[in-house]
C-alpha cells in the first residue's frame, strides 16, 4: 500500500486531478476531525484541512513528501492547528491589550472632564463669595496659611477668619453636593 500512496502523489504532482480528488476524499473527514481534537471548533478544523489541500495542490510540484502522504497530511494538519491556536492566543492577548488601554483612555477621559467640571464649579463657588471670605479661603486652602496668620495678615481676629471660613466651606458643601468624595 505504502507504494500505491507515493505513487498517487506523483500523480498529484503531475496534475492529475483526479487522483487529487480521490485524497481529497478519502482523507477529508479524517483530518477534520483529527484537527477538530486541536482547535476545538470544528468550523476552524474544516478551515484547516481546506487551507491545507489547497495549499498541497498549489504546491503539488514544489511539495517532497519522504513519508507516506498520509503521514505527511496528519503532519501538516497538527501544524496547521498549532499554528492557529498560536494565532488566536495572540489576537486574544492584543485584544486584551487593546481592551484594557481603551477602558484606561475612558476612565481617563471620564476623571477630566469630571476634573473640569469640578474646577469650574470651585471657580464658580469662589466667584460667589463675599471678597473678604474670599480671600480668607485662598489664604488658608491654596496657601496653606493657618487661621492665626491670615487673623495677622488682614488684621482681624480669628474669630473673623473662622467665621468666614464657615461661610465658605458651607456654600461649597451646597455647590459641591454631587460630588460626595470631595472635601473642602
Amino acid at each position: 500500500m505504502g507504494l500505491l500512496i507515493s505513487f498517487s502523489h506523483r500523480k498529484i504532482q503531475q496534475g492529475d486531478i483526479k487522483e487529487f480528488e480521490k485524497l481529497f476524499r478519502k482523507m477529508y473527514t479524517e483530518l477534520c476531525h483529527f484537527a477538530n481534537k486541536f482547535v476545538r471548533d470544528m468550523d476552524v478544523a474544516e478551515e484547516v484541512v481546506q487551507d491545507l489541500f489547497y495549499n498541497y495542490w498549489k504546491n503539488r510540484e514544489r511539495i517532497e513528501i519522504k513519508t507516506s502522504i498520509k503521514s505527511y497530511l496528519y503532519q501538516a494538519t497538527k501544524n496547521r492547528c498549532l499554528k492557529v491556536i498560536e494565532h488566536n492566543a495572540v489576537k486574544d492577548r492584543y485584544n486584551q491589550e487593546v481592551k484594557i488601554q481603551y477602558e484606561q483612555a475612558e476612565q481617563q477621559a471620564g476623571q477630566e472632564l469630571e476634573t473640569e467640571e469640578l474646577s469650574q464649579i470651585i471657580d464658580k463657588t469662589l466667584d460667589e463669595l463675599p471678597e473678604r471670605c474670599r480671600q480668607i479661603f485662598v489664604m488658608n486652602r491654596f496657601d496653606g496659611m493657618k487661621y492665626q496668620e491670615i487673623a495677622d495678615k488682614l488684621s482681624v481676629s480669628v474669630k473673623t477668619v473662622e467665621a468666614n471660613m464657615g461661610k465658605a466651606l458651607k456654600l461649597f458643601r451646597v455647590n459641591l453636593k454631587q460630588y460626595h468624595g470631595v472635601t473642602c
